[in-house]
């Protein structure tokens, strides 16, 4: 039972993720929503959040992870390159294009990944890495383009932050290993987000309201915050905890899946079979980078 349970907390985490980012698509575009000011209130929120539950769910010591310089510089770095900047990346993608285009753009980041560990490790990489980046480049192409080399199909300012936001990704994954090794990944998180919503509270505060607003626009802002990210964070911490990493990040392909359903079923959003196939393209590395790496011979002795 407790498989089956880390599947579905898994699942809803990706799908909660894929339709917060089509809210946010509609919040942004529709209802004239400022993307600085939602992620100011999504960090503030939920890092409050996701520290009361670690403090009385998990009966951590909040201010541990501060009582040490070095994990407390690392948090501050990883709150900013890494949660602040993977938060508005992605929005700030969705905002110039859409929400399936952003989200499958952002699953380029596990190939950044591969090639950081590459270069960090000094070794050639491994024969599924380099399809994987031979497949992200073709995905990211095919997307970006509609097949049509001579022209994007997206904005160049929607293209940037969609690869940033991948860039991101990585950096976010990779930067806080130490401190999760060391601290409850609730903990982590919530300090990354609440510290994060801070700094962003200088660039719009959270009192400073735009927009066109009624019902439905708070009702989607609730969901973004509630479900997109502290439901959605905690979920997939959990399913971590259950059914490993693997198999989490695995499940975790549905999001950018479940937002480009969404996308194109709700928001009418054009979505070619290029597209679909780029996308296929992308997401397909997140399999092939979860093969262990033992089963696979290096390159340079595939040459020998």
């Amino acid at each position: 039972m407790n498989i089956v349970k880390g599947f579905c907390l898994a699942v809803t985490a990706a799908l909660f993720w894929g339709v917060s980012g089509t809210f946010a698509q509609f919040l942004f575009q529709q209802r004239g929503i400022n993307i600085e000011w939602m992620i100011t209130i999504r960090l503030l929120v939920s890092g409050f959040s996701l520290l009361i539950f670690a403090k009385f769910g998990e009966k951590s010591d909040l201010f541990e992870i501060w009582k040490d310089k070095k994990d407390a510089v690392q948090l501050v770095i990883f709150s900013i390159t890494g949660m602040l900047a993977v938060q508005y990346t992605y929005f700030a993608a969705i905002k110039y294009s859409n929400a399936a285009t952003a989200t499958v753009l952002q699953y380029a980041g596990p190939v950044i990944i591969a090639v950081y560990l590459a270069f960090k490790n000094k070794r050639f990489p491994l024969i599924l890495e380099v399809i994987a980046i031979i497949l992200a480049v073709l995905g990211t192409v095919l997307l970006v383009t509609h097949g049509d080399i001579s022209s994007l199909s997206i904005s160049g300012i929607a293209l940037f932050f969609g690869l940033a936001s991948a860039v991101a990704l990585a950096v976010y994954t990779l930067q806080p290993v130490k401190l999760m090794s060391k601290y409850k990944s609730s903990l982590v998180i919530g300090w990354g987000m609440l510290c994060g919503g801070i700094v962003f509270s200088f660039v719009k505060a959270p009192w400073d309201i735009q927009g066109n607003w009624n019902l439905q626009a708070f009702g989607y802002t609730v969901f973004i915050v509630i479900f997109g990210t502290l439901i959605a964070f905690y979920s997939y911490l959990s399913a971590v905890q259950i059914i490993g990493g693997q198999k989490t990040s695995l499940l975790a392909s549905m999001e950018p899946l479940s937002a480009t359903v969404l996308a194109v079923l709700w928001l009418n959003v054009s979505y070619s079979a290029v597209d679909w196939i780029g996308s296929i393209f992308i997401i397909s590395t997140v399999f092939l980078l979860s093969i262990k790496p033992r089963k696979i011979k290096p390159i340079e002795e595939r040459l020998k």
